[in-house]
């Protein structure tokens, strides 16, 4: 299995396991070989010569761990927690782009 979403992975670099959880659709971070988190602070960092194995092994469990879209995220690893390399997967770990004063939640909390 290729992983199509993020081919422009540095030789030398890292990176960690993502998908979305069927239940709920919440974003999750593979911790050990079919233990999931929703927090990338607790994912399993893999070098990129072998992500494209551990990225079909998980695959192949998908179904039974309940998840869809896995694939490979390329992080900097000297930060704590490890932090994606593009801005589409920093807001997929840390969070949306606005403040949140500024999300739907907040603007019915105020209208309340």
């Amino acid at each position: 299995m290729s992983d199509v979403r993020n081919n422009r992975r540095e030789a030398g670099g890292s990176s960690v396991i993502t998908a979305n959880r069927l239940l709920d659709g919440r974003i999750v971070w593979q911790v050990a070989e079919g233990d999931w988190s929703t927090i990338i602070a607790d994912a399993r960092i893999i070098p990129n010569a072998d992500i494209e194995a551990a990225i079909a092994q998980a695959a192949a469990r998908q179904q039974a761990d309940g998840l869809v879209g896995i694939y490979g995220v390329q992080v900097e690893t000297d930060a704590t927690p490890p932090v994606p390399v593009t801005v589409r997967e920093r807001i997929r770990a840390f969070g949306p782009s606005v403040h949140p004063d500024f999300t739907p939640v907040a603007e019915l909390e105020a209208h309340a």
